[in-house]
């Protein structure tokens, strides 16, 4: 039944919104998360800023638990098909995938990424989920994912976004706090 669902929807957006426009775009959005790369990118460029440092450290911590728990974890336990294995008959514009489909990967770590950025940075983070939306979009117009896994990569990654943001704040970035604050008062205190 759901995967039934899934293909409806897959063959409409083939049917309805596949053009030339939309045929040359989606593979570059879609490259964006390739790998994380522009995520990763972005977490490594945030180290760089006092304002921004804890923002890339819960990115890169949250893509971590991503990859562990998507990747390796979840696609290995549940090794659903894609759907362009399934159905060859539609052309792909990007190279075909050889790891399974569930979850979206792509997706899991483009809002894994936008939930960090939004729980640290609001406006910055408005802008990461509008791409990691653009990019969860490109895995469906490209054929390698079933809406259910878009839908699972998006959950899973608000939820793993939000987590690493919450628990390094309170563990992490909250005890250093504290530290520096006990290390400012007792200088002011000596002086």
């Amino acid at each position: 039944m759901i995967r039934n669902i899934d293909f409806a929807i897959l063959d409409w957006i083939q049917a309805h919104l596949r053009c030339g426009f939309l045929d040359w775009i989606m593979p570059k959005i879609t490259f964006l998360a390739s790998e994380g790369i522009l995520w990763i990118f972005l977490a490594v460029v945030f180290l760089f800023f006092k304002n921004y440092r804890r923002c890339g450290i819960s990115m890169g911590v949250g893509m971590f638990s991503g990859v562990v728990i998507g990747n390796f974890l979840l696609k290995n336990l549940v090794r659903r098909a894609r759907p362009c294995w399934i159905n060859t008959s539609v052309v792909l514009l990007v190279k075909n995938p050889s790891d399974y489909s569930f979850p979206s990967g792509h997706t899991l770590a483009s809002f894994i990424a936008a939930t960090v950025i939004f729980h640290y940075h609001r406006r910055l983070g408005v802008a990461a989920y509008i791409v990691a939306t653009l990019i969860a979009l490109s895995r469906l117009y490209l054929y390698v994912h079933f809406p259910t896994d878009v839908l699972v990569g998006v959950l899973l990654g608000i939820g793993l976004g939000v987590t690493a943001s919450v628990l390094l704040d309170r563990f992490l970035f909250g005890r250093l706090d504290a530290k520096k604050g006990k290390t400012e008062t007792s200088e002011s205190a000596e002086n």
